[in-house]
């Protein structure tokens, strides 16, 4: 016993490994891998969620509203310059102060920011369901015509698939517009990509902040690409057309 106490004199004092941690992380460097791996489901993998399904949600309530008034207005074309310019006051109004304003009239939370986030799809999903309703050649129309098809039909079968690339190309720049203004709610509500930002503005957190912003970037991307592969599904006649030439 003596000479093992000995042995352990000789060699220094014993102390005790606990683990210093992300060294990275305590000296707030620039971006920490291995902090942001480790923390990415409790921290931003919850982050990721919101901000998919704020942008799910304002698209598509924003597409239904766009789409109706689009071909109400395709039929009745005195409502275009009504809807065309409402639509347009929504979107002129700077995000910070418009989801400012809507905190006085409906309160903090999901459905202020909703309003907000719809109001800025209207004007993109309007103007491109109609500039595509508009697109189709008339002699396409009097052809459907001169077959017998009614004027739904026209519009289900001849119109409305004819539209399709500038309905989707409406709804992708609608969607990464979304997604984009999503960040900035998190000025009044801590929801989505923008809470981490906005936290690290304050704390001044360099991996937050820089893998919050990239993972909205990547988010955008991706739906981005999703969208096209949607295109090219719903739109087969494009792609034969193309390769033709």
């Amino acid at each position: 016993m003596i000479a093992a106490a000995a042995v352990l004199a000789q060699g220094g004092p014993v102390i005790p490994n606990f683990g210093r941690g992300d060294e990275c992380a305590r000296s707030n460097g620039k971006f920490c891998l291995h902090w942001f791996l480790d923390n990415f489901d409790n921290r931003f993998l919850p982050r990721v969620v919101e901000h998919i399904e704020m942008t799910l949600i304002a698209v598509s309530i924003g597409f239904v509203i766009a789409f109706s008034a689009a071909l109400l207005v395709h039929r009745w074309p005195r409502g275009e310059l009504w809807f065309a310019n409402l639509a347009s006051i929504f979107y002129t109004i700077p995000s910070i102060a418009y989801f400012q304003i809507m905190v006085a009239v409906t309160g903090i939370g999901w459905t202020t920011i909703e309003i907000a986030l719809i109001s800025y799809t209207l004007l993109i999903l309007f103007r491109n369901t109609l500039t595509g309703l508009h697109g189709v050649p008339p002699e396409t129309l009097d052809a459907a015509e001169g077959m017998g098809l009614t004027r739904r039909q026209m519009l289900t079968r001849v119109e409305l698939p004819l539209a399709m690339p500038a309905i989707i190309a409406g709804v992708r720049v609608a969607t990464v517009t979304t997604i984009s203004l999503a960040t900035v709610a998190a000025f009044i509500t801590p929801l989505g990509l923008g809470a981490p930002i906005f936290s690290a503005i304050q704390t001044g957190a360099n991996t937050d902040f820089i893998a919050a912003g990239v993972l909205a970037i990547l988010l955008a991307l991706i739906a981005d690409l999703v969208i096209v592969v949607a295109q090219r599904l719903l739109s087969p006649w494009q792609r034969a057309r193309g390769g033709a030439t």
